[in-house]
């Protein structure tokens, strides 16, 4: 008899999975890379890729060290899960709000503590 995977899968471990394929995501998108080459590089389908980068309990590890492999490769896993990926932080960096204007003079004498 055939078990779904996703719905015998505990809620915390599902969240980690999915906290798993939301850095895969991140680390994918900061490189600039589609899903569909990430998953060619990997020797996977698309759809399979979708199901990695969404949390998928039915999708087997070596698919997703493989596509971690096709979009950073030389991480490790645990290096995924443990340390933050400097192409993400700049990525996120780039998408924070910039100042507009420079501040005057007096503005930044009220500013200064």
């Amino acid at each position: 008899m055939k078990v779904d995977q996703n719905s015998a899968m505990p809620p915390a471990l599902k969240e980690q999975l999915v906290g798993l394929g939301s850095r895969l995501s991140k680390a994918r998108l900061a490189r600039r890379m589609r899903q569909s080459e990430a998953a060619s590089r990997a020797g996977i389908s698309r759809a399979t890729a979708s199901l990695i980068e969404n949390g998928s309990a039915s999708v087997a590890i070596g698919q997703v060290v493989r596509y971690l492999n096709a979009i950073a490769p030389g991480k490790t896993l645990a290096s995924l899960l443990t340390v933050d990926d400097p192409v993400v932080l700049a990525m996120e960096r780039e998408s924070l709000p910039k100042r507009a204007r420079t501040l005057s003079e007096a503005e930044l004498r009220e500013l200064d503590f």
